[in-house]
């Protein structure tokens, strides 16, 4: 049985056309389907940073890792197969860098500097018809040093009321020093006072007194008081009175005295 020719021209048409679009339906290459999370985020200088790839499908050929826009050789920091007993294969932008991969396509950043910021882009291959492709952008930073603690000027207000308190501290505590120094000399005057008012009790030779009064000797002997140190000794006992001898009047009468007148003085 043979085919006709213009159906065969129709079905090879058909077939050729369905190839094409079958070819165009593959993704060659994809961007959205890599996400890349940043640990930490930011990161700082000297601080190790780690790139986690997520999306990637369980099998695959190799990833590439790029510091750079475009992905080419110049800008290769490593190749990673996992197949290989030594997976990392470091290329030309890896220099003094310490980078390690990881069989799921991420990678860290020992000691990041910032010298190290740029775009970093990764490059899955799937298989030789399918690659998946991410990026991100990097900034290491210089770390948060602390300021030193400065002192904010004071407001004319707050000023004002330091000073006016201050003064008040001053002549409050000179108040009371002043205070203690009065009392303590009124009390010391008030007792000089005291002792002296005893000693004044007595007449005063200043009073107002014209009388004028006689001074006669007293018949009475007068024996002087005794001071105060006197008292407090003891004094010997007074010498006892001298008997006169029995026939003292017998020998008046005997020898009267011739002239018992002459004594005498007339009055004027």
């Amino acid at each position: 049985m043979e085919i006709p020719t213009g159906t065969q021209c129709h079905f090879s048409k058909g077939l050729l056309l369905s190839a094409s679009v079958l070819a165009l339906w593959i993704p060659q290459d994809s961007w959205a389907d890599l996400h890349i999370q940043k640990i930490p985020e930011p990161p700082q200088k000297d601080q190790d940073l780690l790139l986690s790839v997520q999306g990637i499908p369980d099998t695959f050929q190799d990833f590439i890792w790029y510091l750079g826009e475009e992905a080419d050789g110049g800008t290769r920091l490593f190749t990673y197969i996992p197949e290989l007993k030594r997976p990392q294969r470091d290329g030309s932008a890896m220099e003094q860098r310490d980078i390690v991969g990881f069989p799921n396509g991420s990678m860290l950043l020992h000691h990041a500097q910032p010298k190290d910021s740029g775009t970093y882009i990764v490059v899955v291959t799937i298989n030789p018809s399918w690659t998946m492709r991410g990026k991100t952008e990097v900034q290491v930073t210089e770390k948060h040093t602390e300021l030193p603690v400065t002192h904010l000027p004071m407001s004319t207000g707050i000023a004002a009321i330091v000073i006016v308190g201050s003064v008040a501290a001053v002549s409050l505590f000179i108040g009371s020093v002043a205070y203690l120094l009065v009392t303590r000399g009124c009390k010391g005057r008030s007792h000089r006072m005291e002792t002296t008012g005893k000693a004044e009790l007595g007449p005063s030779h200043n009073s107002g007194d014209k009388n004028i009064y006689e001074v006669m000797p007293s018949p009475v002997l007068l024996v002087c008081p005794l001071n105060t140190a006197s008292m407090d000794t003891p004094t010997a006992p007074p010498p006892p009175p001298q008997r006169e001898p029995e026939n003292h009047h017998y020998q008046e009468l005997l020898n009267p005295d011739p002239a018992p007148y002459c004594q005498l003085v007339p009055t004027p």
